[in-house]
């Protein structure tokens, strides 16, 4: 019952997260992003935490790898996207 409990919020999440950023106009696409990235950056530490218990079973261990690895992703990607839109209004 939990599991699905999980999955029901992992899907509103999704849904929520897709409706507010498609009604983001372009010009604040960059400064949402570098937000983003600091908010995923907090996320990445919760994934490294939960990543460090004491893992009971191999779907644990899985999970919280992924969890740090696309966290990683996310973060490092976000940044040198950002990075490069700035230095298109650079001069």
């Amino acid at each position: 019952m939990e599991l699905i409990y999980l999955l029901f919020i992992l899907a509103l999440s999704i849904f929520l997260g897709f409706a507010l950023i498609s009604r983001v106009p372009p010009l604040l696409h960059t400064p949402l992003m570098s937000e983003a990235n600091a908010i995923c950056g907090i996320i990445l530490i919760g994934a490294l935490v939960s990543a460090g218990v004491e893992a009971t079973s191999l779907l644990t261990i899985i999970l919280g790898t992924s969890a740090v690895a696309l966290a990683t992703f996310n973060v490092v990607g976000g940044y040198l996207v950002t990075e490069r839109m700035l230095k298109m209004f650079k001069k």
